[in-house]
Parts: structure tokens; sequence; C-alpha cells
């Protein structure tokens, strides 16, 4: 099948959830031997796009366009003027749109997937293959959690937002010919916001399906050492309201309680949001290298707050053999259970216990992980993931969704 993927960023180097959850879906496609052009934007202040594109190549045919999101102002104006929600208006790109209307109108694809919402306004409304939408999120329920959390005033810009965009996901699932969702409950309020009454209508029809994340049961582990005793890592990314959130809340909040019962506890932030000093805090940037902050003997954090979709930062984890805490929040949609692939914290005093635990009893340790990658191999295998994927591709390209 020739397959033209369409998304707001490219997934090399794969610095967050999105870029690792795409870069898996094209390793997938390509050794079930599906034929995959990518066009995708890449922000040459940060990349180099020919060292981008060659590390795509074995995996697809990449069309990297040099381009960044725009900047505020021009993002408000253009939301304005065309009725967009923010974030969408800020990935909507000129470049992008061209390059694809430019391969629809010069090769004949079987058809196209737009990886998120945002990536959905660069494919063309007409003359255009059958449409796949693969959300990642459900992006207005992410916006409707955070409006909730911040209340007052921008609280209720935040719910203006989760409104507009919730309007725009119903209309982007009736649109196309299909749209896929991670997890059951997000494949739910998609549906729903389609007008489709609740996930068995839709599933009925073929229109909204759930698909897993693909991700390998095992990665080695980073090969460099964190400090602590033990070493807690928390990851953020820039910009990205909910892992601020949960980066301010941890180091704020939960810290001084973990510190409290593990004075030899070291946090290891990373990403840019991770700035300001406390007592057994390292600040890191991104990691270049996603292992780097997945080392033995290291404990993951996740405490998220406003969640939807899947923590691919948890899948990587069990794979690098990284035992997990995190909020329930954060392990929704993964059907894991507390004690048996992770251990859940809703609170600092809840963090607190949990990391205790886990750094003192090791034997616990191994057996969430032995869990976590059982889950791996019978929920996320990549090969089983393409293969569903395919079949929906296939069932569009039928006519018979």
């Amino acid at each position: 099948m020739k397959i033209l993927v369409v998304a707001t960023k490219a997934p090399w180097p794969p610095l967050d959830g999105g870029r690792l959850l795409l870069l898996h879906t094209l390793e997938g496609l390509a050794a079930a031997g599906h034929r995959v052009t990518l066009v995708a934007p890449v922000d040459p202040g940060r990349f180099d796009i020919g060292s981008v594109a060659s590390a795509l190549r074995p995996l697809c045919s990449p069309r990297l366009v040099a381009a960044r999101p725009a900047e505020r102002l021009p993002t408000l104006v253009r939301a304005v003027v065309t009725g967009m929600p923010l974030s969408v208006a800020r990935h909507s790109l000129a470049a992008v749109r061209g390059e694809v209307e430019r391969l629809l109108a010069t090769e004949p694809f079987d058809l196209v997937h737009a990886e998120q919402l945002q990536a959905l306004p660069q494919v063309p409304r007409q003359g255009t293959p059958p449409v796949v939408l693969r959300a990642q999120n459900v992006e207005s329920a992410l916006w409707a959690a955070a409006a909730r959390r911040r209340g007052g005033g921008m609280g209720a810009l935040l719910a203006i937002e989760a409104r507009r965009l919730a309007a725009w996901e119903g209309e982007a699932v009736r649109r196309t010919a299909a749209t896929v969702a991670l997890t059951p409950e997000d494949a739910a309020r998609l549906a729903q916001l389609a007008g489709f009454g609740g996930l068995r209508g839709p599933a009925a029809s073929g229109k909204v399906h759930t698909v897993a994340a693909p991700f390998p049961a095992s990665l080695p582990a980073g090969g460099t050492a964190l400090s602590g005793d033990p070493a807690v890592v928390v990851l953020g990314s820039a910009g990205w309201l909910p892992n601020a959130d949960s980066a301010a809340w941890f180091r704020n909040e939960v810290w001084p309680a973990v510190r409290a019962a593990l004075p030899g506890a070291v946090l290891h932030l990373f990403g840019e949001e991770a700035g300001g000093s406390a007592v057994g805090v390292t600040a890191h940037p991104a990691p270049a290298d996603s292992a780097d902050a997945f080392p033995a003997r290291a404990i993951l954090a996740v405490p998220v707050r406003i969640a939807s979709g899947v923590r691919m930062k948890i899948l990587e984890a069990w794979a690098r053999g990284v035992p997990v805490v995190g909020t329930p929040e954060a392990v929704s949609g993964l059907g894991a259970e507390s004690g048996r692939e992770l251990l859940v914290a809703e609170d600092p005093a809840g963090f607190a216990t949990a990391l205790a635990r886990l750094h003192g009893e090791p034997a616990l340790a191994r057996s969430l992980v032995a869990a976590g990658r059982a889950a791996l191999r019978e929920r996320h295998d990549p090969a089983a993931v393409s293969a569903r994927l395919a079949a929906i591709y296939a069932e569009v390209v039928r006519g018979t969704p």
C-alpha cells in the first residue's frame, strides 16, 4: 500500500512521545512492506533537515519542509480570521500544505494518514485519496482539564479554546474516512464529539477505531548513571502545558515529601520547563538520546494531572527496564494496574511512599518491569499494531469503512 503521512513534526530525533509514536509506526509499516511518504515541517533553528531526512530514509520517503510553528501574534490573528483553534492555527503552515498538494497532484497514493488533528488542515478536502486521522490525544479534553485546574480568567480562556477544539474534533471525525485513537476512552470521547452517540455506533460503522501505540518490548537502558539514592526522573517537553504543570507540581509540592522519606534521593528534571532550584534537584535539557533519561537503577515518576492518549514515556521505561510511579491520569488507557506493572500515587505522600517502596524493594521493581514488558509484548507489539492499522487502511481503501 502507498501511504502519504502528513505530520506536524518530523519523528526524528525522537525527543517526545508524539515523535516516538510516529517513529515506531513508520518502523512497523516499513517492516510490513508498505511504502510511506512523509511530509512534515522541521524547525531549521533546532535541527539539521539533512540529518533528519537521512535518519528517516530507511523507513520512508521523507519530504521535509523547513518551517516552524507560527509565533503567538500571527497564530492569534489567524485563529480570529479563520475560526481555527489556536493550536490548529499554530501548525497550519502554507509550505507544508503546498508540498502535500504537489505530491497528491504528481503521485498516486492509496490513502492519506493525518497524524493529529493539527495536521488535518494541511490536507486538501477535494481531490484527495481517503483520509485516516490518528488522534494522539483528545485535544479538547486536555484543554478542558487545564481550564478546570487553572480557574479564573485564564481558565475561562482555556475553556473557550476547549469548546472550539471540541467542535473541530467532531467535524474532523465526521469528515475523515476513519479515525484512530490510542485508547478506548479516547475513541469514545471522539465518537461522542462527532455525534455518534458513543463508541458502539461508530465501532459498528467502522468510523472510530482503537489501535494501541506500538513499542518494542525491550530496549537497552541508558549508559550513564544518574546521581541519587535513588535517582528519580521526571520528563517534560518545552511548551506543553500538561508536562509543565506536572513538572512544577512535582518539584514544588511532591519533592519535599519525597526528600523527607528518602534524604539521599536526587530528582532529575529533563526538559526546558525544568527550571528553578531546589534541594536535591538537577535540571537537564531535553536529552539528545531518550535513553539518557532511563539509566539502570533509576525510577521514573510521571506526575501528569492533565492527560489524554498514552504516555509513551511509561512504555519506554518498561522497555528500558526502569520502574514507574504515576498518577491515575498518567496510567489511564494503558490497561495497567497498580502493583502489577507500576505503582500509582495521587498525592505527595503517595509518591513518597511508592518511591520508597521501589527503592527498598528491588524484587518489586523487577517484577513491575517484567510485567510491563509483558504488556508491551501483548498489547503494543509493533508488528501486530501495524497489521491492525493496515487492516483499517485496507477497509478504507475498499470503501467499506
